[in-house]
């Protein structure tokens, strides 16, 4: 694969102060630099992985990595034959991302994308913005981002033949989005079909199901902030909650998502629909919400279930046994 994970991000915001309390007291994240006009924040080992701009280029910026400077020229080339405008990071533009060089260019639907290599690492470790158990990074990259757009063909086309991504699943209903990983991660992006271009979420994934109820915790206290509720998700299976970000877009914080094998992965459609229960959708159309709605009630009369994905050491067996539960699950084998 030519890009290896999500490494960073850049957004508008019209009040970099609103990011302030948002990004550390509420997302968790680490305020690691601050000046009369931006903001960067860390989430782990790295110097920066989400900036906070209030320049007058109101663009997001989406920061994928590569292994090296190899890459970066072979993917420069690669565009270039696909009559791709490609520009190479100058020095100045590298250190304000913290990385070794780098190239900017365009998708078909005009967001900004960079493709990066030789991130900077911190030397002091990583203190959470509030009390949480720390962000799911490393090889998976630091989450997934989802795009609304007009283009989905034409962005389908740029994604996987270009940059590598591939196909993880899609859903028809209650609205049209396709699903891409990258690494092991269960999609590092989607591409939602919409009237407009914009971002739709982006996706943080947290060590403990208690950080995510800590955090909704939080929003419920917040009027309006809450835009999706509690839920989980039918192809990654993540627990999680949407809230309302000052920039206009949403951040799912997650619990538990899906770690797949990419080299034996086959694309399949979700029939169940987005969400085993809950994530009501308080941004989509009236209609569209009651689809859905219907849809998770069809998901719980046909006994729809999922496993749950947890990582080494950080979960425990249920003490006891039920004979009746071993003798359901000794019938599905």
């Amino acid at each position: 694969m030519t890009l290896t994970g999500l490494g960073y991000l850049g957004f508008h915001a019209n009040s970099i102060e609103d990011w302030t309390s948002y990004g550390a007291q509420f997302l968790g994240l680490q305020l690691a630099e601050r000046s009369a006009g931006a903001l960067a924040f860390r989430m782990d080992d790295r110097k920066q992985r989400v900036l906070i701009h209030g320049e007058t280029d109101r663009r997001p910026i989406f920061g994928w990595e590569l292994e090296d400077g190899a890459a970066a020229d072979r993917l420069a080339t690669a565009l270039e034959r696909a009559s791709v405008k490609v520009n190479i990071m100058d020095k100045a533009l590298a250190g304000q991302r913290r990385v070794a060089g780098g190239l900017t260019f365009q998708d078909p639907g005009g967001n900004r994308l960079e493709a990066f290599y030789g991130p900077e690492i911190a030397t002091d470790p990583f203190t959470p913005g509030r009390s949480h158990s720390g962000f799911k990074t490393g090889a998976l990259g630091l989450g997934h981002i989802v795009l609304n757009t007009t283009k989905l063909d034409a962005d389908v086309a740029f994604y996987t033949q270009l940059l590598g991504f591939k196909l993880s699943d899609y859903v028809t209903k209650p609205f049209r989005a396709m699903f891409f990983h990258i690494n092991g991660r269960h999609h590092s992006l989607a591409l939602i079909e919409w009237p407009e271009q914009s971002i739709h979420h982006l996706m943080l994934e947290m060590f403990s199901l208690d950080d995510v109820g800590q955090g909704y915790d939080l929003a419920l206290r917040e009027e309006g902030r809450i835009a999706t509720t509690l839920g989980r998700h039918t192809n990654d299976f993540m627990t999680s909650f949407y809230s309302n970000s000052p920039s206009g877009f949403l951040v799912e914080s997650g619990w538990g998502g899906r770690v797949i094998d990419p080299a034996n992965w086959d694309a399949f459609e979700v029939v169940e629909g987005p969400s085993l229960w809950g994530h009501d959708r308080n941004w989509l159309p009236p209609e569209k919400r009651e689809q859905a709605a219907q849809m998770r009630m069809q998901a719980a009369r046909e006994n729809v279930r999922a496993p749950v994905q947890v990582t080494p050491g950080n979960f425990e067996v249920a003490a006891g046994a039920c004979p009746w539960w071993g003798d359901v699950k000794k019938a599905a084998e």
